[in-house]
């Protein structure tokens, strides 16, 4: 049975905050917010994985423990492609796929 005035006494704060704790708390939240919109600006703009150069491939494609990406060049990259061309499935694809976009012949 609830007793009369307890509601009142249990949803009473027990402390205020005055005018300048709440700026201090506006001031602080402002600051943290900028600088997590500066970081995810900062770095979304850089690119992190420019194209190969000519002749080498650079698939990322599913992996054991996750996604994998694949780096070779010349005669590497060759057989890497030939060798994904005999299979099919998502990965033997996107492998195929990055090769004929790179232009290596297989």
């Amino acid at each position: 049975m609830p007793l009369e005035g307890h509601y009142e006494r249990q949803t009473t704060p027990l402390y205020k905050l005055s005018a300048r704790e709440l700026r201090v708390a506006v001031a602080i939240v402002a600051v943290t917010v900028a600088a997590v919109v500066g970081l995810v600006a900062f770095s979304g703009a850089a690119n992190t994985n420019p194209a190969p150069p000519p002749g080498c491939i650079n698939p990322t494609v599913a992996g054991i423990v996750g996604a994998e990406t694949l780096n070779a060049c010349g005669q590497k990259a060759v057989d890497i492609c030939s060798r994904a061309a005999g299979y099919t499935g998502a990965r033997a694809e996107t492998i195929v796929a990055d090769c004929e976009r790179q232009a290596v012949r297989f």
